[in-house]
């Protein structure tokens, strides 16, 4: 935070923004008890919450690490602050390209946290990975793999606009014409093919502008992807931006209707799938031409960064038993 120009890119492995939230008063006292009284039993126990599913050899190796690097003392201390620290003030100040990494069943921080520290740090991108080991080098290596990616992009290298790791949690966005149907019938096929040309050209700029991935075109419409729902908020505020220039001079004006959702689609053959894709298609039906609706995961992820929204309150979406909370992101009072 002091000194940014020492800091390049960041990537922060399943953190949590504030002790209290995770860590209660009472367990962290007992744990501290522990350690400062029997050590041995102390490092087995927190080796056992760093590998949960074992194999012994490898929590043994642990708690052998922790007698060799750490006293008591120290790591009692290390334990007290853990449970006491607070960076919530200091996220938004980053100013480096952030990625936060988390093992979705890692025991020792919950996924929340993780979410939270991205959706306070500008521009952190969040992935989150299959496992529950609490060590980003061991399990498998989709974490190096996710980490290379982000570290290539720094050093000038074509970056994949989403992470290849199987479940990685994205933003989905879809695009739709509005009344496409009788726009065709209007103008007739050649024509009305130049006009869905134009909205191909936007928004695939946009796409390409925002690191967002063109997962498909419908037709009359696109289905997207990012690893980073600002990044996503903003590029779905700059096709519409750019819809509204052309719209002022073009004899056919392009009304879109856009929708985003967040979550862990299943990749497959270069396509998504799942229920957070279908969320996010049933929640851009529900927009109206010129407008952005998100589902409230997204509103939450960038909380705070800025973007407007307007309460569209609990809707029901084709195929989804539960109502959906939608809100409207105010893109034109967004500054």
């Amino acid at each position: 935070m002091e000194h940014p120009e020492r800091v390049s890119r960041l990537a922060l492995w399943s953190p949590y923004p504030c002790g209290v939230e995770i860590v209660r008063p009472g367990a962290a006292r007992g744990l501290v008890e522990l350690i400062r009284g029997h050590w041995s039993l102390a490092r087995r126990a927190i080796a056992a919450v760093v590998f949960p599913s074992g194999p012994t050899e490898l929590q043994a190796w642990f708690s052998e690490s922790l007698r060799r690097c750490l006293s008591p003392e120290v790591a009692a201390k290390c334990i007290e602050f853990y449970a006491t620290v607070d960076v919530r003030p200091l996220l938004p100040r980053v100013e480096a390209p952030t990625l936060v990494i988390h093992r979705r069943g890692n025991r020792d921080a919950p996924i929340s946290a993780a979410m939270a520290v991205a959706a306070l740090v500008p521009e952190a991108r969040f992935v989150a990975l299959d496992g529950d080991i609490d060590h980003p080098f061991l399990g498998d290596t989709s974490y190096v793999e996710t980490l290379t990616q982000f570290l290539d992009e720094g050093r000038g290298r074509a970056p994949a606009a989403e992470p290849s790791t199987p479940g990685a949690f994205r933003t989905v966005l879809f695009t739709d014409v509005e009344g496409s149907t009788a726009l065709t019938q209007r103008l007739g096929d050649a024509k009305a093919r130049e006009v869905l040309r134009t909205h191909e050209r936007i928004v695939r700029e946009a796409l390409k502008s925002h690191g967002g991935s063109e997962v498909k075109t419908l037709g009359d419409g696109f289905m997207a992807s990012f690893s980073s729902a600002t990044r996503a908020l903003e590029c779905a505020i700059a096709m519409q931006r750019a819809f509204t220039e052309h719209n002022e001079t073009a004899e056919e004006p392009i009304r879109v209707r856009i929708g985003l959702n967040a979550g862990e689609p299943i990749a497959e053959e270069e396509d998504l799938h799942g229920t957070a894709v279908n969320m996010a298609a049933r929640v851009a039906a529900k927009a109206e031409g010129e407008e952005i609706l998100a589902s409230d995961v997204v509103r939450q992820l960038v909380a705070g960064k800025g973007f407007l929204f307007a309460d569209r309150g609990d809707v029901a979406l084709r195929g989804f038993e539960d109502l959906v909370r939608l809100y409207e992101v105010r893109w034109r009072e967004d500054g």
